[in-house]
């Protein structure tokens, strides 16, 4: 593809993404506070349900269900010109041991941006705290301030996308010195696939899936696709499940847990492609080089991989759970006979840490008669179920029982697990750039940006999509108390078993560490017996999808 229609291609995606965040945002337009009348009293006291079960909404949801997936889809299609062309165009206007730096800058940003939507958007899972009671506002969490504001950032991402335009329509059809440098590379020897020797390509949509399936059939090409595929499985898979991880494994609160994993997502994932790119480029690396280089890196993250198993902290003591109201309840029922005629909900969970450092689900389940606010931190009073521990009075001299917050977990080893899972990042995220690097050297010049393409198919139907559902199955799996509200439906896991949770995060992990050592090996020796066996280096030149016949 000629550079100028590269840079109308980076132009159209830049706009088109700016109007996939917009779409997202707009369900805010003519929105109304459905509030469904539910007060749940969260001391103990009878819950008090005005309007009882009814269904949800269904339009009003729907219409974030489709201005979501359509924005997302948008920027979905948009975002590949930019991570397949992108790279061609860098690649086509910098000598070829200065790809990779640049290549890695690119790379670099993109995960900078991933991190910081985790970082931005952590005010968003913020858990509303009742006061008197919690009012139930459909699809907004309850809380008003959330409704009016929870837009502004995707508004955001829109104006920063299209901002971008103006620079982007302002490159030159051809960069300075490129000419020099595309003569140059059009010089040196490179071995290709001997089924691509004196291929020659067309424009039509048959030829292209001609290609397309010929570069299917490569399978160094595919190997290292599958490589990258479960490197971005680890990555996007960590991103979705480490927040949850971290808030049950360390005791943090919702918005902490997910700007934690913001900062360690951004400076490590960000900090390993940079760096993979600059040694790649400095050492000026041969394809076997590289190809040494993902799996030494590889290796070592996934030796410090195993070392995450044994950075976590024992489980608190949890009223119903793994503690049975001082003999009087049974494990794995919160209702016990000093809560039992308060009437608690499970659908509401508002943990509260009592004077004998158990924590309770909810004041309810403590059976807390009322409370105050004297500080940031609600504190209860007259607790039936909370009978021993240290007795403290509050300003008004009135003793308390328990307070909003969680118990102190008397683990310190939160920051020996961000070192190491920020190093696993960092050696993981070194073999990102030199897969694309080597993907562009065992493929003519004429077909980087297909094979790029083939690489990025591969690595979303193996990669960026089933990583969320895993590493969420995972933690289904460890869950140990769920929600169920008045209506018998099941929704989201309040408490993991925090063993298992470490055991299913890092073994997955493990897995898919080891299926990226395993398709990196396979394509370096295939590679090697391939280069081994054919030392002819083609001359190729593309008009039309057609191998030539030899003439007799």
């Amino acid at each position: 593809m000629e550079t100028e229609k590269k840079v109308t291609w980076f132009v159209a995606s830049s706009f088109l993404i700016g109007l996939g965040s917009l779409l997202c945002a707009l369900p805010f337009i003519n929105e109304e506070k459905n509030k469904s009348k539910v007060g749940i009293e969260d001391i103990c006291t009878e819950i008090k349900v005005v309007s009882g079960c009814q269904s949800s909404d269904a339009s009003f949801q729907s219409k974030y269900l489709y201005f979501i997936t359509l924005g997302q889809t948008m920027q979905g299609i948009a975002g590949m010109p930019l991570y397949i062309l992108g790279t061609t165009f860098i690649d086509e206007n910098v000598a070829t041991h200065s790809t990779g730096i640049y290549v890695g800058i690119a790379e670099c940003m993109s995960m900078i941006g991933y991190g910081m939507g985790y970082v931005i958007g952590a005010p968003l899972v913020k858990v509303p705290e009742n006061s008197t009671s919690a009012t139930n506002t459909t699809g907004t969490n309850g809380s008003t301030e959330w409704l009016w504001t929870w837009w502004i950032r995707f508004l955001s991402a829109a104006l920063v996308a299209w901002f971008t335009l103006i620079p982007l329509s302002c490159f030159p059809h051809n960069m300075p010195g490129s000419t020099r440098i595309k003569a140059a590379k059009r010089k040196q020897r490179h071995w290709f696939d001997s089924k691509l020797k004196d291929l020659q390509v067309g424009t039509s949509i048959k030829d292209l899936c001609a290609v397309f399936w010929i570069l299917m059939k490569n399978p160094v090409l595919i190997c290292l696709s599958l490589s990258k595929a479960t490197e971005y499985l680890v990555i996007i898979g960590a991103a979705e499940f480490l927040p949850i991880y971290l808030e049950n494994q360390f005791m943090l609160t919702p918005p902490a847990a997910t700007i934690l994993a913001g900062l360690v997502l951004i400076p490590g994932g960000a900090l390993g492609q940079l760096l993979g790119g600059i040694i790649a480029s400095t050492l000026e690396m041969s394809c076997k080089a590289l190809m040494r280089f993902i799996m030494a890196t590889s290796v070592i993250s996934l030796i410090l991989l195993m070392f995450i198993t044994l950075v976590r902290c024992n489980p608190l003591q949890f009223a119903g759970i793994n503690e049975d109201y001082d003999g009087e309840g049974q494990l794995g029922n919160l209702t016990a006979p000093c809560n039992e005629k308060c009437r608690c909900s499970s659908s509401v969970y508002s943990s509260i840490c009592g004077r004998d450092d158990i924590e309770y689900f909810s004041p309810c389940f403590a059976g807390c008669m009322y409370s105050k606010a004297l500080t940031r931190k609600k504190t209860y009073y007259n607790c039936s179920c909370i009978k021993e521990g240290l007795i403290t009075a509050d300003e008004e001299g009135d003793f308390i029982d328990a307070r909003r917050e969680k118990c102190d977990a008397k683990c310190y080893k939160l920051p020996l697990f961000v070192a190491f899972i920020f190093s696993t990042l960092v050696f993981s995220g070194f073999s990102g750039v030199p897969i694309a690097l080597t993907i562009m050297r065992i493929v003519p010049v004429q077909l980087r940006s297909l094979a790029l393409g083939v690489c990025y198919v591969v690595l979303r139907i193996f990669g960026t999509i089933p990583g969320p559902s895993i590493f969420k199955m995972s933690g289904e799996n460890s869950c140990i108390f769920r929600d169920v509200n008045e209506c018998g439906y099941t929704g989201r896991c309040w408490i993991y078993n925090k063993t298992r949770m470490a055991y299913l995060f890092v073994g997955i992990s493990f897995l898919c560490k080891l299926c990226t050592i395993i398709f990196t090996t396979t394509a370096f020796f295939m590679y090697k017996r391939q280069v081994n066996e054919s030392t002819d280096i083609p001359n190729i030149t593309v008009k039309n999808p057609k191998v030539k016949k030899e003439r007799n």
